[in-house]
């Protein structure tokens, strides 16, 4: 990557939980912010997720409202709750359309996009931005089983980066994991965790 390359990142939240778990890491989110900013010019980090409105608390609060403050755009959206077909209660939190508009509108202001997704639903938006000339990276994995990545979408990348290669470099320490945990649940001895995200991946 040039020095001076315009670099934007777009972060599907849910996905990269759901990669990197897989992997058995957590992501130390400021970290990652340093490695891309080492890599060229970053215009802009999105992180996308859908929260649930009606919990008195929701895990990933602590870790919106820390990424909002250390140098990302945070895009959220309410889930929405409904009933299928056999009656089961069932929540949905799909953030591909807020993603791909801004990464269309943001397109001609870049060079480079790296998207943190391995959703097959995003090929024809990869397709798109290289059209307008700009390099694609996919960071996501297929060093589990099955692939979190969608074939079709490692293959429509200028670059796939496979996350388990970046695991030393934005992962978070296991033993301040810990003792991040500990320190919060004695500041908040009352919190329900839901949602499916741990609020010890934020910073102080």
């Amino acid at each position: 990557m040039a020095d001076q390359e315009r670099i934007a990142l777009f972060i599907d939240g849910a996905n990269l939980y759901a990669t990197a778990k897989s992997l058995g890491f957590d992501i130390d989110y400021k970290r990652l912010l340093k490695e891309f900013q080492g890599k060229g010019k970053l215009i802009r980090a999105f992180y996308y997720t859908a929260l649930v409105e009606d919990q008195e608390y929701s895990s990933i609060r602590p870790l919106i409202d820390w990424l909002d403050y250390n140098g990302y755009s945070v895009v959220t959206k309410p889930t929405k709750e409904f009933i299928d077909s056999l009656g089961r209660r069932k929540v949905k939190g799909n953030m591909d359309i807020e993603l791909a508009v801004d990464a269309m509108e943001m397109a001609e202001h870049l060079d480079h996009i790296v998207l943190f997704s391995g959703d097959g639903d995003f090929r024809s938006l990869v397709e798109a931005v290289q059209r307008k000339g700009v390099r694609v990276s996919v960071v996501s994995t297929n060093a589990t089983q099955p692939a979190m990545v969608a074939d079709e979408l490692r293959r429509q990348a200028d670059e796939f980066i496979d996350l388990v290669h970046l695991a030393t470099k934005i992962g978070r320490d296991p033993n301040e994991r810990a003792e991040r945990t500990q320190k919060y649940q004695e500041r908040r001895p009352a919190a329900s965790v839901a949602g499916g995200y741990d609020q010890d991946l934020i910073d102080d």
